[in-house]
């Protein structure tokens, strides 16, 4: 499984708009079909400017990913673009999952 990381750092005077955007923005990169689920996090480290957040999107497939890039990320990126283009500045990453872990306890 692949992890589509988008890592954001966005200017403190849009933050609350673009976290607002980012949450309806989400529901529609996974309307696609192309994802299994998404996080929405934010980076806890001292920053000089702005907010950071990292949005990871977890992949069906490799195959979902390149469909993903092919037919849909243009037109998603775009309005963000739009909307906040010189206060905002994103990357992004693929990881990918070599063994997943997890513990229960009583």
């Amino acid at each position: 499984m692949i992890i589509y990381n988008v890592t954001v750092n966005v200017d403190e005077t849009i933050h609350e708009e673009w976290l607002e955007w980012i949450k309806n923005h989400i529901p529609l990169v996974l309307a696609t079909g192309k994802f299994k689920d998404a996080r929405l996090t934010k980076v806890l480290v001292e920053e000089e400017e702005g907010i950071t957040y990292a949005v990871q999107y977890r992949a069906f497939s490799r195959e979902s990913l390149d469909d993903y890039y092919k037919n849909h990320a243009d037109a998603l990126k775009s309005d963000g673009l739009k909307r906040f283009s010189d206060k905002m500045l994103a990357f992004r990453t693929e990881l990918e999952i070599i063994d997943e872990y997890s513990v229960t306890f009583k």
